[in-house]
């Protein structure tokens, strides 16, 4: 009797190993699905940002990009990059600071994410 009970247990780890490792590769297929996309360029890994068009939503967009694009959003208006810095915590009165944020938020709106205008503000693409 106790090797059969052995048995039967044996058969239940089986099937929970079978279980845990399917629900292991929807995760990792999950997580590639939605990870940003990256090429080599020079040896280095490189960020690519895709166009609106072609993706299917932002969540196809880095996390920054995508504070970034959310934050642009709930503004009334067109928003300086300043005022997108200071919502991200950056030092705003360092010009420097500032300097990535805003080849982030040409990217954005090179890739159509975002419409750059005169004076350098950007406004959300509806």
């Amino acid at each position: 009797m106790q090797m059969q009970e052995v048995q039967v247990e044996r058969d239940e780890l089986a099937i929970a190993d079978r279980v845990l490792n399917r629900l292991a590769e929807q995760v990792q297929a999950d997580a590639e699905a939605v990870a940003p996309v990256t090429a080599q360029v020079a040896g280095w890994a490189v960020l690519l940002i895709p166009h609106r068009s072609d993706a299917a939503d932002e969540g196809a967009l880095p996390g920054d990009y995508r504070k970034i694009l959310a934050i642009v959003r709930e503004t009334d208006g067109p928003v300086q990059v300043r005022a997108v810095g200071e919502r991200l915590d950056l030092d705003a009165s360092v010009r420097g600071k500032l300097e990535p944020l805003r080849a982030k938020m040409t990217k954005l709106a090179d890739r159509g994410w975002l419409h750059k205008r005169p004076g350098g503000k950007f406004t959300a693409r509806s």
